[in-house]
């Protein structure tokens, strides 16, 4: 019997030392939430690591839904800014080879979504901007916090998560100018962009910037596992 569950690839880190029993070697690595709420939702995981920019078509064509993961700031020189003293290090090869599989995503017009860091690339993807720092999204460094984000009416997000939630955050950089043709679909209380998205004419295009992996509600990724299964 075949399994037609959708195959959901995940981007992750390139990660110069790992350490795990007695090995300390480079890996690629991604938090087990991401794999997990996939299969949660009605899907199949498959890790995508760092590779050419050039070998993203034909990656998001073996695929039936991506996720750009959450992880390190995008460089700066990406949306045309100078470098804030805050802002960390660049993941070059990260930035490459993510930006090329949105890109991929969005001509095939496959499924997509982005979380945290992969909202912020989604928006840099189409020509936006970000702020390189806001206060009260990670408020003690290594723990994820929560805060009600409030849906856009009439929106995607709205249509998936239709009252005001709580969610896990950890962030210090947002959204500032939008991407061409992105629409809010969410806010927290402070005005902060939470969900991005493209009309549905563009295809099933979202990004959030929280962390649906640290929580239990799978109702995001699941509208994703849906909109990739009605594309099989």
């Amino acid at each position: 019997m075949t399994d037609r569950r959708p195959l959901i690839g995940v981007s992750t880190y390139l990660e110069a030392k790992a350490r795990w029993s007695v090995w300390e070697l480079e890996a690629a690595l991604l938090p087990a939430g991401y794999p997990r709420l996939v299969q949660k939702a009605g899907g199949l995981a498959a890790l995508l690591p760092p590779d050419a920019p050039g070998r993203a078509a034909a990656a998001v064509a073996r695929l039936d839904g991506l996720v750009i993961a959450g992880g390190p700031d995008v460089e700066p020189v990406r949306y045309g800014a100078a470098r804030d003293p805050r802002t960390g290090p660049p993941a070059r090869e990260r930035d490459a080879w993510e930006l090329a599989l949105i890109e991929a995503a969005l001509a095939a017009r496959l499924p997509l979504l982005g979380i945290c860091r992969g909202m912020q690339l989604l928006n840099v993807a189409l020509g936006g901007t970000l702020t390189q720092h806001v206060d009260g999204h990670a408020e003690v460094a290594g723990v994820f916090g929560r805060h009600p984000v409030k849906p856009v009416p009439g929106t995607r997000y709205a249509g998936i998560v239709a009252e005001e939630t709580a969610v896990p955050t950890y962030h210090h950089q947002a959204v500032d100018r939008l991407g061409a043709g992105l629409l809010p679909g969410a806010h927290a209380a402070d005005g902060t962009v939470e969900a991005i998205e493209l009309p549905a004419a563009a295809g099933w295009v979202l990004g959030v910037q929280w962390h649906p992996e640290m929580g239990e509600d799978v109702r995001v990724m699941r509208a994703l596992v849906e909109a990739a299964t009605t594309a099989l």
